[in-house]
C-alpha cells in the first residue's frame, strides 16, 4: 500500500518542470528551512552561552555532541514513530521538541541545564531530518533526484548562511535574549506538516514502517556499500560541527568571526545546491575525494591562521581556511547523500536516508566534542590539525578505493 502510494505520487513529480514545484516539496523545503533555522541560531551560541557563564571549551562542546547524539538516537526511531503516528503528526513533534526549549535557556547558562536542554532540541532536530531526507527522496524521481537533493540542502544551508554568522554577533551586541527568542522559529513549521503529509498521501493515517528490516544479507551489502560515503560524510561533518562550534572564539574580534562564518556558510550553501547538477550529470563518486582534500587544506589553514594570533595574516589565513571548508563541506553533503541512494538501490531508500542522517549528526557531535576535548587539553590550533589530518586520511582512502575499482574493471578476467 505505501509503496503504491509513493509509486502514485513520483508519477505526477515526473510531469513538473521544476523540483521546487513537485507536489509537497515547496512545503518540505519550507519545514526544513524553519528547522534548520533554529538549529542554526543555537549552534554557535548554546556553546558560547555556557562558556560565558564559566564552562570550558570541553564543556562547550559537550552541548552540541549531546544534541547530535540524541539526534542520533531520535533518527534511529522515526520510522517507528512514523508508523505510528504518520507524517503529519511525526513533523509537528519534531518542531514542537526542536522549538519549545529555546527560550527556556534565559533561565539559566548552567551547562548542564543547557545540555538537557539540547538532548531534547536533538529529539526535535532528529525527526526534522530523517523525514525531511526521506520526503526528497519520495517526492522526486531519481533521475532528477540531485537537483532535489540540491533544493532540499540549500533548504538547509541556507538558514545556516544568513543565521550562523549573525547569532554570535547578536548574541554579543543585542543580548542572548533576542537569540534564545528568536530559535522558536521551527514551531512556524507546524502548519506546514499538513500538505507534506497530502502530497505523500498518507496524511492522518498510520503507515507501515518505513525504516522495515532488511535481511542479514542485505544488511551486510547496504553495510558494504554506505561505508565510503558515510566515511566520508563523517569527516566533513566533523569539520563543520568543530567550525559552527567553536568559531566565535577563534579571534576577539566580532566583525572577523562574522565574516568567517559567513564564509563558511555562503560557500556550503552555493555548494551544496551547485553539486546536485554535477552530480546528475558526471555522478557523484569522482568528486568526493578531490573535495575530503579540499575541506583538509581548509582545515590546516584555519589551524594556522588561528595560531598566527588576531592579525591581519593570520584573519586572511582563517577567512581562506573557512570558505575551503565551505566548498567541501557543502559540496560532500550532497555528493554523499546522493551516491548512497544510488549504490544502495531504490529499496533501500528509507535506509540509506536513515543512515546518511546519523552519519551527518554524529559527525557533527564528535567534531564538537573531540575538537572541545583537544583544545582544552592543548589548543585550538592543534584541535584543527587533527582534523585535518583524519579528513586527508579519508580522502586517501576513498581515492584508493575508487583507483582499485577502476583497475579491477579495467583487467581482462582470467
Amino acid at each position: 500500500m505505501l509503496d503504491g502510494r509513493i509509486n502514485d505520487v513520483r508519477g505526477r513529480t515526473r510531469g513538473a518542470s521544476s523540483v521546487w514545484r513537485a507536489p509537497g516539496m515547496p512545503a518540505l523545503l519550507g519545514s526544513t528551512a524553519l528547522g534548520f533555522a533554529g538549529v542554526a541560531l543555537l549552534m554557535p551560541v548554546a556553546p558560547l552561552w555556557v562558556l560565558d557563564g564559566g564552562a570550558d571549551e570541553l564543556g562547550a562542546g559537550v552541548v552540541n555532541a549531546v544534541m547530535m547524539l540524541c539526534t542520533v538516537i531520535a533518527q534511529l526511531l522515526v520510522g517507528r514513530v512514523l508508523g505510528r503516528l504518520g507524517w503529519r503528526w511525526t513533523l509537528t513533534l519534531g518542531a514542537c521538541l526542536l522549538g519549545a526549549p529555546a527560550p527556556v535557556h534565559l533561565l539559566t547558562d548552567d551547562v548542564r541545564a543547557v545540555t538537557a536542554l539540547a538532548a531534547v532540541r536533538g529529539l526535535g532536530f532528529g525527526i526534522i531530518t530523517v523525514c525531511g531526507a526521506m520526503g526528497v527522496a519520495v517526492l522526486v524521481e531519481p533521475a532528477r533526484r540531485g537537483r532535489a537533493v540540491g533544493a532540499y540542502g540549500l533548504a538547509i544551508a541556507a538558514p545556516q548562511f544568513l543565521l550562523v554568522p549573525v547569532a554570535p554577533w547578536l548574541a554579543e551586541r543585542v543580548g542572548y535574549w533576542l537569540v534564545f527568542t528568536l530559535a522558536v522559529v521551527p514551531l512556524l513549521a507546524i502548519p506546514l506538516a499538513l500538505p507534506v503529509a497530502r502530497a505523500l498521501r498518507i496524511f492522518d493515517r498510520p503507515t507501515a514502517d518505513p525504516a522495515r528490516p532488511v535481511g542479514r544479507r542485505d544488511a551486510a551489502g547496504l553495510r558494504r556499500v554506505l561505508t565510503g560515503p558515510i566515511a566520508a560524510l563523517l569527516a566533513i561533518t566533523s569539520a563543520g560541527g568543530a567550525v559552527l562550534t567553536f568559531t566565535p572564539r577563534l579571534d576577539p574580534d566580532p566583525t572577523t568571526v562574522y565574516l568567517a562564518l559567513l564564509v563558511f556558510t555562503g560557500t556550503s550553501a552555493l555548494c551544496r545546491w551547485a553539486f546536485g547538477g554535477f552530480a546528475d550529470r558526471r555522478g557523484a563518486a569522482p568528486a568526493i575525494a578531490p573535495l575530503l582534500f579540499v575541506g583538509a587544506a581548509g582545515l590546516a589553514a584555519i589551524g594556522v591562521g588561528t595560531a598566527s594570533g588576531p592579525d591581519t595574516a593570520g584573519r586572511v589565513l582563517l577567512v581562506v581556511g573557512m570558505f575551503a571548508v565551505g566548498v567541501a563541506y557543502g559540496g560532500l553533503q550532497n555528493l554523499t547523500l546522493v551516491h548512497a541512494f544510488a549504490a544502495a538501490g531504490e529499496e533501500a531508500r528509507s535506509s540509506v536516508g536513515t543512515a546518511w542522517n546519523v552519519g551527518f549528526d554524529a559527525g557533527t557531535g564528535l567534531g564538537a566534542l573531540a575538537a572541545g576535548a583537544v583544545a582544552t587539553s592543548t589548543s585550538y590550533p592543534v584541535s584543527y590539525a587533527v582534523l585535518a589530518v583524519v579528513t586527508a586520511l579519508v580522502g586517501v582512502g576513498w581515492a584508493a578505493s575508487r583507483w582499485r575499482g577502476t583497475k579491477g574493471r579495467r583487467e581482462p578476467a582470467g
